[in-house]
């Protein structure tokens, strides 16, 4: 399907967003998203995700570059877009004393179109609270009412910004259902999320930014596939390093050993694999500890992070990084 003759309904080219005083968020980034497709948009600290989301969503005029959403420029264009579009802030700011149903209600007033309010609770599972107080919801309950509010007009593009922040697992694995249950039905959605797992499991393609370019895109597997895998195991009592066959034979790109314990990576897994287990079988030895696998979208995402900006030790967690 295409939307005025583009089979793209996002398009970014060379997008430039400055702040006052010169800073340079966003430094000239380029890619497309595709109707009905999941688009995850990662980065490290301050690596300008929000910054090209709110271009995206019209709400600043770019410093330089292109962006066209539906067709158009979502700035100049914005009464174009904005009825086909719902976006999903961070933080809704919804009035506290209102009730959910009186919120979504006064939402589907501002919206052309609008589905019923109690049709769009019951997807996210807040049926049961619409009486409630908007300041007695949880955070992960107010996470859904978000969700809820951005879905009231269909839209054909939804951006999603930290949908599932605050979520419990439950939460958070109903919410993955709901967004691909969209992406199915045709809804084009580009998120932005802390959670790498979320962009694993969701994306259909995603980029990786840092200090305001895209250091990587493509499907999740493409982009770990950028990454070597693993193997680690302990050597037998013995043994050493140098004991074993020549690694670069074994297709083994880097190594390190702490004590007994060898790591190795390897971008063929299968073949460094099979070749160490030949290797163990023939020796009658065993290879305790023995654990091998592919690499992750963590792992890439570190990678480039490491990679990039060797210089920077900010306490980033594996799991979670600052949006």
């Amino acid at each position: 399907m295409e939307t005025n003759g583009h089979e793209h309904v996002i398009e970014v080219t060379d997008l430039r967003r400055v702040y006052g005083g010169g800073f340079e968020a966003v430094r000239g980034i380029s890619f497309s998203v595709r109707r009905g497709e999941i688009f995850a948009l990662l980065g490290t600290n301050g690596a300008g995700k929000t910054s090209t989301v709110e271009l995206l969503e019209g709400l600043a005029r770019p410093a330089g570059g292109r962006v066209r959403v539906l067709g158009h420029d979502p700035y100049t264009d914005r009464a174009a877009v904005r009825p086909r579009t719902g976006v999903m802030l961070q933080e809704g700011g919804f009035p506290s004393e209102l009730t959910v149903a009186e919120t979504a209600r006064m939402w589907a007033g501002c919206v052309s179109g609008a589905r019923p309010p109690a049709e769009v609770l019951a997807l996210v599972g807040l049926e049961s609270k619409a009486g409630t107080r908007v300041k007695q919801l949880s955070g992960g309950q107010r996470r859904r009412l978000d969700l809820a509010l951005a879905l009231l007009g269909e839209p054909e593009v939804l951006f999603l910004d930290e949908p599932s922040t605050g979520l419990d697992a439950e939460g958070r694995r109903a919410t993955w259902e709901l967004v691909s249950a969209l992406r199915d039905r045709g809804t084009t959605v580009l998120l932005t999320t802390h959670y790498l797992e979320e962009a694993e499991h969701l994306a259909d393609r995603l980029a990786i930014m840092h200090k305001g370019r895209i250091a990587t895109t493509g499907t999740p597997a493409e982009v770990t596939a950028e990454q070597p895998s693993r193997i680690s195991f302990e050597l037998p009592d013995g043994y050493f390093v140098g004991d074993l066959p020549p690694l670069g034979e074994l297709g083994v790109t880097s190594h390190e050993s702490a004590g007994r314990t060898v790591r190795l990576r390897t971008h063929d897994l299968q073949r460094t694999a099979t070749a160490l287990l030949v290797w163990a079988e023939r020796a009658r030895v065993g290879l305790n500890r023995l654990d091998v696998r592919s690499a992750s979208l963590e792992e890439a995402f570190l990678g480039i992070a490491e990679n990039v900006s060797a210089e920077r030790t900010d306490g980033m967690t594996t799991k979670e990084y600052a949006a």
